[in-house]
């Protein structure tokens, strides 16, 4: 009797190192069917946003073509899980169903319950380790329980071995031309309204695209990574975040690739310094899973407990003006518009942009998680929640109460030309370098020189700097006692 086997892809959208993929390749399966499953209302409020959609569009399209030039084809569904699959194993007479896990709370509790409806008929399933280096239930403290900050965690598994990669097929069995498919189109992920050309123009999705911008980093930025990490105008990061979330590549392609990188430029003695600080990122990625899988109730509640009390403000105008980077702080609003035209933010500006939130403004940290969740096409659950957490300081290993961005002092220091605040906020192209970061303290005749009328050209503070972090200190003053 023919055994055939249903590969069901989530947000694992490669097929190199593909260890779901590899198993059914490696069976004794005569036939394999691979599987993508449209169910957004399976993750409640955490649905993928509207650029998640945009870059989940053009991942599948270039994933179904990978497939295609291979012989084979992506089956797309829209549904219920199990009602699909259910429909998908009487339609291809299947008997085994394989996929690679994922770690966020609703997914997981769906998973469970797929699994057992399937083993109940029968179906064989089995699930594997794609998405981290190290899943959460394998790391511990010396006391038994979760970690909660990340520097211990990152020295318990950044020296313990990482798998090698699995190769990608070189051809796959071809699937019955009798097992329909939905049409990408019908998914509907991009938007009616074509607002997402700035995203489209940013990125190439897929595994193809994911490979490409690794290399690039290797070549062109590895080299000074921690001179040029926290400088938004220069191109000094990977911008790998989307397509790890998608896995188009995985954590551990990324941590060999970079190993045989160093292997291969031994005579460039700091390139071990600044790939720590690289693959330290990995670790954080790691670190933010680790903790969402131990406190699930995270994305909607402080981990520390003292928050539900903190006294917000409420500032509803306040948050429309940071949303539309229109606060008349410089270095607040260039990220804002960066995010709202490329899907993206700098890391440096995320923290910024994010203090200015919860501690200048004062608005509840949810507020600025549920926009970065609709606006990045890398909003990941866990690490959306714990940078969140952090910059409120209510998370696992947040910042202190104490510690409160200053966005002029941030610009001065890690955008000092002024490049990137040019880019995105072209109102103040013209203004010198020493007030551009602080075009309130400007005087009247270098505002003047620029063409530039604060409340016309561009907005006049909605806060005071100074005023709103003293505000904010008596408020976490409040709460920092208590037990």
């Amino acid at each position: 009797m023919k055994e055939r086997v249903i590969v069901w892809f989530r947000r694992d959208l490669r097929l190199a190192d593909n260890p779901a993929l590899r198993a059914a390749l490696d069976g004794d399966f005569d036939a394999i069917v691979p599987l993508f499953i449209h169910a957004p209302h399976e993750l409640g409020a955490w649905a993928p946003g509207a650029a998640q959609r945009v870059w989940l569009h053009e991942s599948l399209a270039a994933f179904s073509e990978a497939l295609e030039v291979l012989g084979s084809r992506l089956i797309i569904r829209q549904g219920d899980s199990a009602d699909v699959l259910d429909t998908l194993v009487e339609e291809s007479g299947a008997t085994a169903v394989y996929w690679n896990r994922l770690y966020d709370p609703l997914t997981i509790e769906r998973d469970k319950k797929v699994k057992q409806h399937l083993e109940d008929n029968d179906i064989q399933t089995a699930s594997f380790k794609a998405h981290l280096l190290h899943e959460p239930w394998t790391v511990e403290t010396k006391q038994g329980g979760p970690y909660k900050v990340f520097t211990p965690f990152w020295k318990a598994v950044k020296n313990r071995a990482v798998d090698t990669p699995l190769a990608a097929p070189t051809s796959l069995p071809d699937v019955w031309s009798r097992i329909g498919s939905e049409s990408l189109a019908s998914l509907e992920l991009r938007p009616k309204i074509e607002w997402d050309r700035g995203i489209r123009d940013t990125w190439s999705p897929g595994e193809d695209g994911a490979h490409e911008r690794l290399e690039t980093f290797l070549e062109d930025v590895l080299e000074q990574y921690d001179d040029s990490r926290d400088e938004p105008a220069r191109y000094g990061t990977s911008y790998l975040s989307p397509h790890l979330h998608w896995g188009e590549i995985g954590p551990r392609q990324i941590v060999h690739r970079v190993e045989e990188w160093l292997d291969d430029h031994r005579e460039t003695k700091t390139l071990r310094t600044h790939a720590d600080s690289f693959l330290s990122e990995i670790g954080w990625r790691e670190f933010s899973h680790h903790v969402l899988y131990h406190f699930p109730n995270t994305p909607e509640q402080p981990l520390d407990a003292r928050f539900k009390d903190f006294p917000w403000s409420g500032d509803d105008e306040g948050l429309r003006c940071w949303q539309q980077g229109c606060t008349g702080i410089p270095m607040v609003d260039a990220g804002m518009r960066e995010l709202w035209e490329t899907g993206y933010m700098h890391n440096r500006l995320r923290m910024t942009v994010a203090s200015f939130l919860t501690k200048n403004l004062r608005v509840a940290w949810q507020h600025g998680e549920r926009w970065f969740w609709d606006t990045l096409v890398d909003a990941d659950l866990a690490n959306n929640t714990l940078g969140w957490q952090w910059a409120a300081g209510c998370g696992a290993d947040a910042a202190p109460f104490f510690r409160i961005f200053n966005p002029a002092r941030q610009g001065e220091r890690f955008d000092k030309q002024g490049e990137y605040v040019r880019r995105w906020v072209p109102e103040l192209a013209d203004l010198e370098n020493r007030h551009i970061h602080e075009p309130w303290k400007a005087p009247a005749k270098a505002l003047k020189a620029a063409n530039i009328t604060l409340g016309e050209d561009y907005p006049e503070p909605i806060v005071d700097l100074k005023e709103s972090r003293r505000e904010a200190l008596a408020a976490f003053d409040e709460i920092k006692n208590d037990d």
